[in-house]
């Protein structure tokens, strides 16, 4: 699964794996407009940040494939349309917002009329991608020198290649230590209501052949309490200078582990920092109500019963032992040292 695109750019259109039929079916679809990547964002066909950002900008390069306009400045307004569609699909993850916001920058930049402007975006998409590829290494090599010969890690959500382009962000730093000669294993949390860690990380992980565990979310505490945990890492959403937002549950996560003494990381690229928001203004997606009244379809709570379903939660970043970043591993207190590092 570590050599495995999540979101390619293929003769012209966009394909990615279908994320909502894991693990039973491992199929990809193939995306023709920006219109059909803001569903597949929103329906989570794709998901996870970094494959968020990423799918985002291929979006985008779809738009102005398809653009019949002669006129720069049409072209353009054209890309600007589509840009409010992709933001619009989902609103936390920074990434999403970063990927639009570079080809836009990139569409405004380049010289020459709309052919150009238009293969200056896909050329982008395509160089975002490759990027998000090799930081996701970089993540790794850093954050293995953290892990220890016999460590078992807790992780949340999914953070691996099905997150990214390819490699992942805190599945990285466990792949990079094994490839080290490290033993290394995994202990997943389900992470409810998606199920993102029962249906995907342990897809992922089983098909490395790393050992991994899963538990439902209720049991972190119980199992760090038990001396199972040595290290906890995590992905994220949005990254302030004063919150990790991530996948729900996190929160809580990060808790137990001061509670505990274990050591907690954040691992994410430098796309995901938004370093000139404090974080209580982030806006937190809050999804279907059925996502939890309902599982495979089956309701299993009463009629009638209210439900609030956030997606994600903030982390005071106090709780973070270390950010693990495609630029090295930085303490919560040398994020405002490094903001010029991280926004580049």
């Amino acid at each position: 699964m570590s050599e495995v695109r999540t979101v390619e750019w293929v003769n012209g259109y966009v394909r990615m794996i279908d994320q909502t039929r894991l693990p039973y079916q491992f199929v990809y679809v193939n995306l023709k407009n920006y219109r059909e990547v803001a569903k597949a964002i929103r329906d989570m066909t794709v998901r996870g940040a970094p494959a968020i950002g990423v799918a985002a900008a291929m979006g985008m390069a779809l738009a102005a494939n398809a653009s019949r306009t002669k006129g720069r400045k049409r072209l353009i307004a054209e890309l600007e349309a589509a840009a409010e569609v992709l933001r619009r699909s989902r609103p936390t993850a920074r990434n999403l917002f970063w990927g639009v916001e570079v080809v836009l920058r990139r569409a405004e930049t380049t010289i020459g009329g709309a052919r150009e402007v238009a293969a200056a975006v896909v050329k982008q998409a395509q160089e975002m991608a490759e990027e998000d590829v090799q930081a996701n290494r970089k993540i790794g090599e850093y954050g293995a020198c953290l892990l220890d010969d016999g460590n078992q890690i807790l992780t949340h959500c999914n953070t691996g290649t099905l997150a990214t382009v390819s490699y992942g962000t805190a599945l990285a730093p466990i792949r990079s230590a094994i490839r080290q000669g490290k033993r290394v294993k995994v202990i997943a949390t389900e992470t409810r209501p998606r199920l993102q860690g029962a249906r995907l990380t342990t897809y992922e992980l089983l098909s490395d052949k790393i050992p991994v565990t899963l538990i439902v979310d209720g049991a972190v505490g119980y199992v760090m309490r038990q001396g199972m945990v040595q290290k906890a890492i995590v992905g994220a959403d949005r990254i302030t200078r004063k919150f990790v937002a991530n996948k729900v549950g996190t929160y809580l996560i990060a808790l137990a582990a001061q509670a505990n003494h274990i050591p907690f990381y954040v691992a994410a690229p430098s796309s995901t920092f938004d370093l000139q928001s404090e974080g209580s203004d982030v806006k937190i997606e809050e999804r279907s109500s059925q996502e939890i009244t309902h599982i495979l379809g089956k309701r299993i709570t009463p009629i009638g019963v209210p439900v609030y379903n956030p997606a994600f939660d903030l982390t005071p970043v106090e709780l973070v032992k270390g950010f693990i970043t495609e630029k090295g591993v930085i303490a919560p207190d040398g994020l405002e040292a490094n903001a010029s590092l991280l926004q580049t």
